[in-house]
């Protein structure tokens, strides 16, 4: 089978943080089955080194670690690791988070840094550092995987919604900064059906207030990345694409 011109990502390696399950999984797979190695990261090794494993049954190369990203020294690591492994890294996508549910009077000072490390804090690292090798080197493409809840009123998860409307504001800023050999753009993400929706109930996992009036399939966000990372996409950059199904 021919690789589609416009999504042949032969060649390319891909970084991906939290690609051992949800979305950074679905993304994973995509960016293999088009030709990619990649780099799987996430705090646990053995689902990485799974995923991985997958990925090298599809005739790639792949690279499993274990990385906590909100930490820097784990940041620098992963990137070592990666640049070490493959010489290079062309697309580098920021997914791992987390989103714990707290009335905002109830939360901790550790919560608090906890949530903002891992959807801020660690990105800025691994998307500064990988961009200014990418600037030096022959260009790549960020992209950042935010929330919607950056864009609306989210009771009891307001860090989470602060530290990706950061993420948001990172990507515009980036994108000027390490221009115009590499490309910085996010993916706003809405309510998806990955690990987390299993808390749900079961109401809400078939019925949302979107346009579309359902949660997304974890599927559904592959081709947002694809098309981001694409060289077809050359004039894009410093965007926020939503991927929400009609949310307000």
């Amino acid at each position: 089978m021919i690789p589609d011109p416009l999504f042949d990502f032969t060649g390319k390696v891909v970084l991906v943080t939290g690609g051992s399950r949800g979305l950074g999984y679905c993304m994973v797979k995509a960016f293999a089955e088009r030709g990619a190695d990649v780099i799987v990261a996430s705090r646990k090794l053995d689902a990485c080194e799974a995923v991985a494993g997958e990925v090298r049954g599809l005739g790639r190369r792949a690279l499993a670690v274990a990385a906590h990203v909100g930490k820097w020294d784990q940041c620098d690591m992963l990137i070592e690791r990666g640049y070490g492994e493959f010489g290079q890294i062309d697309v580098m996508i920021n997914n791992a988070g987390m989103s714990p549910a707290c009335p905002s009077h109830e939360m901790s000072e550790n919560l608090f840094d906890s949530v903002m490390n891992l959807n801020f804090k660690g990105p800025f690292r691994l998307a500064s550092q990988i961009g200014q090798r990418m600037s030096q080197g022959d260009g790549g493409v960020i992209i950042n995987i935010s929330s919607t809840g950056a864009l609306m009123a989210m009771p009891g998860v307001v860090p989470y919604g602060a530290a990706k409307a950061a993420l948001n504001a990172m990507t515009i800023s980036l994108s000027r900064e390490y221009a115009p050999k590499v490309r910085v753009n996010t993916i706003s993400a809405g309510p998806f059906l990955t690990d987390i929706a299993e808390s749900w109930d079961p109401a809400r996992r078939k019925k949302q207030p979107v346009a579309l009036g359902r949660p997304g399939a974890p599927g559904e966000i592959v081709t947002a990345a694809l098309m981001l990372a694409s060289p077809a996409s050359s004039y894009t950059t410093g965007a926020l694409l939503r991927v929400d199904g009609g949310q307000r």
